[in-house]
């Protein structure tokens, strides 16, 4: 039996009309899992194995599409019953240093540099956190400039229509699921989408970009800052370094913001929001709740601006909770940015492939998001919140290696223990995160994506140490 055929089915990457496509995908999908890298060189352990991946990625069967609809499949099944946030975001891939190397690549940044962009649509439960997969996702190089006319185009015309597409492709995806919340940050809050996208099944939230004018005569921030404050509450505020490469489409950097602790005011309300001039959208105007929460004078940092989000959405808020609840299933938003962190220099290194054909790269960084996806669903699982099993990332050897390595990483006092259930995926978690340097006390920042990818790459150097062995004996 060859390595193809020892990986489950949770490996397919799609179907390409042909076997021989399909297996080597399988091959490259559980090399890239296990190994925590997408670099072709280390993914394969020979010259003809090298060509096989080469030749799947060049192949024209092969597509971007089809890797991310395969994907989107079995995160609809994990969906189902559940309530979803859809956590939509757009990063760059930046290959300005090799971009003469590479052809097909596109500008990034403004028109500055060379690479691609991907949108994923991350979906997490709602209230365990468990990460359930992608529900879509969007890769494409920037071929265009913006038209003189830009803000008179329609919205299917225009770069920002993806926002539109990935949460209808996701509303699609999670039509199981029971309840379904679409998040995302200031450059979605578009009034086309507020026209087209919610329904009974599927609601938005999303952090406001434009003082919108109101119905009723005034503007959205006009509005909000004649309410009064109705309550308080302490938010942490992880540290966050300027122009960090999270950053959005038309170049704009975030400014650094130091980790503390944020006492946040909350005002909230119901506003009915107008369409704007030059909008085709249907409805002249459009009724929904706003969040507003902002950091008070005394806890911002000097030289900082105060933390602030005016955040809008379709679901009704009626009390102090719906408000709160409502910033809660924001912050979730920073996952996307884990997610994007997991791709890239300290993670998959997907930056640094080397591949020497955009499209290429396009299906590699389709792969590499359900990769990081997977590895994402350890970090989620690291509280014990988690009811996965572990079976739903680890087949039925690298399981029992688990088990055999909990006598090496736990120490001898119950602090030094895996505090969690033999076979869920918090207990996998665990084990990973020591793995990758964690040292498993309480008291030690949480592992991250990071931590959990090398562990990932140490337990299968120990796996397949193990599988050589049990071959031999």
């Amino acid at each position: 039996m060859d390595e193809t055929q020892m990986l489950g089915d949770e490996y397919c990457i799609g179907e390409f009309g042909d076997k021989r496509l399909c297996k080597t995908g399988k091959l490259l999908y559980g090399r890239m899992l296990e190994r925590g890298t997408v670099c072709i060189r280390h993914l394969a352990d020979d010259r003809a194995t090298q060509k096989r991946f080469d030749r799947l990625l060049e192949h024209p069967d092969v597509t971007p599409q089809e890797i991310i609809r395969h994907g989107s499949s079995r995160t609809a099944a994990a969906a189902a019953g559940r309530h979803v946030l859809a956590i939509q975001d757009t990063s760059e891939l930046d290959y300005t240093g090799h971009g003469r190397r590479t052809e097909g690549l596109g500008k990034i940044s403004n028109s500055k540099g060379a690479g691609l962009f991907i949108h994923p649509v991350l979906a997490i439960d709602a209230d365990r956190r468990d990460c359930l997969g992608i529900a879509h996702q969007q890769a494409w190089v920037r071929t265009k400039t913006a038209a003189r006319n830009y803000d008179l185009l329609p919205i299917e015309e225009k770069e920002s229509y993806r926002w539109l597409q990935a949460a209808q492709a996701a509303k699609q995806c999670l039509e199981q699921a029971a309840e379904v919340t679409v998040i995302a940050d200031r450059e979605s809050d578009l009034y086309e989408q507020w026209d087209r996208i919610p329904n009974g099944h599927t609601h938005l939230l999303t952090r406001s970009h434009f003082d919108r004018k109101l119905a009723e005569g005034g503007s959205l921030c006009r509005w909000l800052a004649a309410q009064s404050a109705v309550a308080c509450f302490a938010l942490e505020v992880p540290a966050r370094a300027a122009g960090r490469p999270y950053k959005s489409t038309d170049g704009a950097r975030s400014a650094a913001r130091t980790a503390h602790c944020a006492h946040m005011e909350v005002r909230f309300g119901q506003v009915r929001i107008t369409r704007p001039q030059h909008c085709r959208a249907r409805q002249p105007s459009i009724e929904l709740s706003v969040v507003d929460v902002l950091e008070l004078t005394h806890t911002v940092v000097p030289g900082e601006q105060p933390v602030h989000w005016r955040l809008l959405s379709t679901h009704a808020v009626a009390d102090v909770q719906d408000a709160l609840r409502l910033v809660d299933w924001y912050r979730q938003r920073w996952q996307i940015e884990q997610l994007f962190r997991t791709l890239k220099r300290q993670g998959l290194g997907l930056e640094a492939s080397q591949l020497e054909d955009a499209g290429a790269l396009l299906k590699l960084a389709s792969m590499a998001v359900l990769v990081a996806a997977r590895t994402l669903q350890l970090v989620n699982a690291r509280d014990g919140q988690s009811q996965q099993r572990a079976s739903d990332a680890f087949d039925g050897d690298e399981i029992t290696v688990l088990e055999q390595l909990q006598g090496k990483l736990e120490g001898k006092t119950d602090k030094q223990k895996n505090p969690y259930p033999r076979h869920g995926m918090a207990w996998a978690a665990w084990t990973i995160a020591r793995l990758g340097g964690w040292m498993g006390y309480a008291s030690e920042a949480k592992p991250g994506p990071v931590t959990m990818l090398h562990g990932l790459q140490r337990f299968d150097s120990i796996v397949q140490g193990w599988k050589l062995a049990k071959m031999w004996a």
